[in-house]
């Protein structure tokens, strides 16, 4: 059955590591990281949405043809004169990442600022997703447009996907990043939380503790990851687990998460079972962290089948 994925967020200028010293450009943020992903075991009656804010100067151009390029639609993401995409650049050492940012210009900042364009893109929409980071860079009265908007999204019917994604570097104060995640949980029906991140920021003593926070919110459906230990997934009344895929060599784990998290909402959203599609999105996963940058060229991810 047709369908549409819209993804809320920022797309960024990517700087990551080439042969001979040189950077290569690209451009990934998380939920457009998941919207690629998605992009790629969508069948071709689903549309993948991107809604956000760029500059009018030529990156920005650049940006929004690779999205289209790549089968992305960008009638959601708004010009925004004087303003332009944040950068970041990749430092990897024995495969895990750390990143520098540049960022305080972006225009994303201001993706939120118009209600009414955010109630038509998500009206328009079957599957929403969002994450910490969308929330991270907003002002704090956008904030509170963009969960008005998911929360009436929800009531409508709408699947909205929160991937916590916690990243305190972005926040300035701990407190209100806390409060803020919470509140984003509340908004979402699905949420793909990072064990490591729940036990580091909320003080979560384990997975059931993690679990039961999150359906204390209201929260439906819970994916929880926990890397090597493969995923949790609690749907209702119905648990079970999928595990992690093996991996012989990582060569850079940026992108790990928002690949699985691309590739489990397309399996969840064509009908396979929660068990079924986190499997496949352990395969997608998996094989991302075998290259270099956050989006991998498809003919080097598992077939659809």
């Amino acid at each position: 059955m047709a369908g549409r994925l819209l993804a809320i967020g920022e797309c960024m200028v990517e700087l990551m590591q080439a042969d001979g010293g040189l950077l290569r450009k690209g451009y990934a943020g998380d939920t457009f990281n998941t919207a690629y992903y998605a992009r790629q075991y969508l069948p071709s009656d689903w549309s993948v949405d991107y809604l956000s804010a760029v500059g009018t100067d030529t990156i920005s151009d650049e940006m929004l043809a690779f999205m289209q390029g790549h089968g992305i639609g960008t009638a959601h993401v708004a010009r925004i004169e004087g303003r332009s995409p944040g950068l970041y650049m990749i430092h990897l050492k024995d495969g895990e990442r750390s990143f520098s940012y540049w960022r305080s210009a972006s225009a994303a900042r201001l993706l939120a600022r118009d209600g009414d364009r955010l109630r038509a893109a998500m009206e328009a929409s079957d599957l929403i997703v969002f994450s910490g980071i969308t929330l991270a860079i907003l002002p704090p009265e956008d904030v509170e447009t963009l969960l008005a908007e998911l929360r009436r999204a929800r009531a409508a019917g709408k699947r909205i996907a929160f991937d916590p994604n916690i990243r305190p570097r972005l926040w300035d104060d701990a407190a209100r990043m806390r409060a803020t995640i919470t509140e984003g949980a509340r908004a979402a029906s699905l949420v793909l939380p990072s064990l490591d991140d729940e036990t580091t920021h909320f003080g979560d003593a384990g997975l059931e503790e993690t679990i039961a926070r999150y359906r204390a919110l209201g929260v439906a459906d819970l994916v929880v990851k926990d890397g090597a230990e493969g995923a949790t997934l609690v749907f209702g009344e119905d648990r079970s687990h999928a595990p992690s895929a093996k991996v012989e060599t990582i060569v850079d784990t940026t992108s790990a998460g928002d690949s699985f998290n691309g590739a489990f909402l397309a399996r969840l959203a064509t009908g396979a079972s929660p068990e079924d599609a986190a499997r496949f999105a352990a395969n997608v996963a998996a094989a991302v962290i075998q290259h270099h940058g956050a989006l991998v060229a498809r003919d080097k991810l598992p077939a659809a089948d």
